[in-house]
């Protein structure tokens, strides 16, 4: 079947079902993180588990007492030092591809168009909010990697070493896993909550949690590891500031995840994609048989992956560390690695690093921006998200785009715990008055009313082809993901290639564009949706396209035409 003049087929959508036009890949939903009311019936208005009928999100595991504001605080060993200087410092203009870090000027462009530029968002002071300056910083972690890699066990592992698993809820899954004849996969259920993903062992949704240090708050993304589940991690990946990609000691493992087929790679490079400044790579089961502790198997699988991770343009000097750990034990997470057990590695554990990482430069002073990842019905339309820029409190106006539909702030959590007030960085949960939930969708984003964010159909973009086996030219569909959106996309004129190494746009219209080439072309949407240039707002202006169960593009928005 031709799809644009590329011999594609229709994504299958990813675990979903198959799209009704074999020449466009259906969208995927965008998964409600695991464990959170999303699954509530529209209809009865009735709250997912895990929600108390009154509107309380419940905390931590289903049985387990919910925790204080402090509880699960750990305090951290201040000896360590930051193994990055900044998560900032090369952070949205470097990539696109490895060799091209000269963003090509789009004057050209705009001179072919009739349409107007978008105007830039003014700065204006944000709202005064004494608690949203009093708290911690928010960083959201992501765990990537390869099915069975070890991310769901490592991350149950951290809540029950920081104290937001309760011994008695341990102990719980551990005899229910038993029973199961899942004995070592125990841990992972304080993340992986759904019977599904306890049945096969598999994280099908983006599992969430969290943890607080002495100086930061952390909130864990659990993201799948199986290749049918990709349009999932790449929900969680844009919503992460910090990405742990967890790898596979065992004897095999490393392999089978690293090659072609595996996920390792993609999830690294999607990662990179969504904005993720920092990398930590966990090499895991240092512990199995095969390997016990073996430093000359560390230092293979680092070596291997190495050279691919500077591809993609994390600098090994300030972007990336490796650390050996168990996630089955837990050594190397919480504590250092004794020196009985890995003599050779005398580094900081996984928490003492990622505790002393660099702050982050948050977008305090912007307007109100929050795409909207989950949406549930409980006394209200309540909707999930991560703050991407400004603040906001109860009882503030909104606008919800790119409807426009304006709403009231009713109720405001911030992971799980009631607030007056919300800012950059935070995972929460935001009740409204105004609007229905049936009239919301995952990638709709609730915005300042005097300064809302720019939405659009058609704009022009930046695009590297990673991998596509043929050609594509206009008429070219695949399916795109921008911050939480998912839409079909086709794409109506090529306007120039781009040189990788120098920047250099060519004179002439293209044909078409084929693998690992860079294009400038225009590219029209199903339906409206919210985005902005990359140059004013990265992270709602970078994506990815998708087709055929791969990743087969990255882009970014140069300039919203109509």
């Amino acid at each position: 079947m031709a799809k644009g003049c590329g011999d594609v087929g229709g994504e299958s959508g990813d675990g979903g079902a198959a799209s009704a036009s074999p020449r466009v890949e259906e969208p995927p939903p965008v998964p409600p993180a695991a464990g959170s009311p999303a699954s509530a019936s529209p209809a009865s208005g009735t709250p997912a588990s895990g929600t108390p009928a009154d509107g309380t999100p419940a905390v931590g595991t289903p049985d387990a007492p919910a925790p204080s504001a402090t509880a699960g605080v750990i305090p951290v060993p201040t000896d360590v030092s930051p193994t990055a200087d900044s998560w900032e410092a090369e952070a949205d203009d470097a990539l696109l591809t490895p060799e091209e870090n000269n963003e090509p000027e789009d004057e050209e462009i705009e001179q072919q168009e009739d349409g107007e530029a978008t105007k830039k968002i003014p700065k204006k002071k944000p709202p005064r909010v004494e608690d949203t300056c009093s708290k911690k910083e928010h960083v959201n972690v992501v765990f990537i990697g390869h099915v069975d890699a070890g991310k769901s066990t490592i991350g149950g592992q951290i809540m029950s070493l920081t104290g937001m698993v309760d011994k008695r809820t341990l102990e719980k899954y551990e005899r229910e896993a038993r029973e199961k004849s899942r004995e070592s996969w125990y841990l992972s259920w304080a993340l992986d909550t759904n019977q599904e993903e306890r049945d096969k062992g598999k994280t099908v949704e983006v599992g969430r949690a969290y943890f607080e240090t002495d100086k930061k708050h952390f909130t864990i993304l659990d993201a799948p590891g199986h290749k049918s589940f990709v349009p999932n991690m790449i929900g969680g990946a844009a919503q992460a500031d910090l990405a742990v990609l967890v790898i596979s000691a065992r004897k095999g493992e490393f392999e089978t995840g690293f090659d072609r087929g595996g996920q390792t790679r993609e999830h690294a490079m999607l990662a990179k994609t969504a904005g993720v400044k920092h990398l930590v790579a966990l090499v895991n089961k240092m512990d199995d048989p095969t390997v016990n502790w073996d430093e000359k198997r560390y230092n293979e699988c680092r070596d291997k992956i190495m050279p691919y991770l500077k591809k993609l343009g994390f600098n090994p000097a300030k972007d990336l560390s490796f650390l050996p750990v168990s996630g089955q034990t837990g050594q190397g997470l919480l504590q250092k690695v004794t020196e009985e057990i890995c003599p050779w590695y005398r580094g900081p554990s996984f928490i003492q690093l990622i505790d002393e990482l660099p702050s982050l430069n948050r977008k305090m002073d912007g307007p109100f921006i929050m795409p909207v990842v989950d949406k549930y019905k409980d006394m209200g339309t309540v909707l999930m998200g991560k703050v991407e820029a400004g603040v906001t409190r109860k009882g503030a106006a909104l606008f919800l785009m790119p409807n426009r539909v304006q709403v009231t702030v009713d109720q405001l959590w911030s992971d799980d715990i009631e607030v007056t007030s919300i800012g950059p960085g935070e995972n929460v949960k935001v009740k409204l008055k105004g609007i229905e939930e049936e009239d919301v969708s995952p990638g709709f984003v609730l915005c300042d009313t005097a300064e809302p964010i720019t939405t659009g159909r058609v704009f022009d973009a930046q695009v590297v082809i990673l991998e596509h086996k043929s050609i594509i030219c206009a008429g070219y569909s695949a399916v795109m993901h921008i911050h939480c959106a998912a839409e079909e996309i086709t794409v109506k004129a090529l306007i120039c290639l781009v040189d990788k190494k120098t920047g250099e746009k060519s004179k002439t219209r293209p044909r078409f564009v084929k693998q690992d080439q860079v294009a400038i072309m225009r590219i029209e949407c199903a339906g409206i949706i919210c985005l902005e240039p990359f140059k004013k707002f990265a992270q709602m202006g970078r994506f990815t396209l998708r087709d055929e169960n791969k990743t087969i593009a990255i882009g970014k928005v140069l300039k919203v035409i109509e």
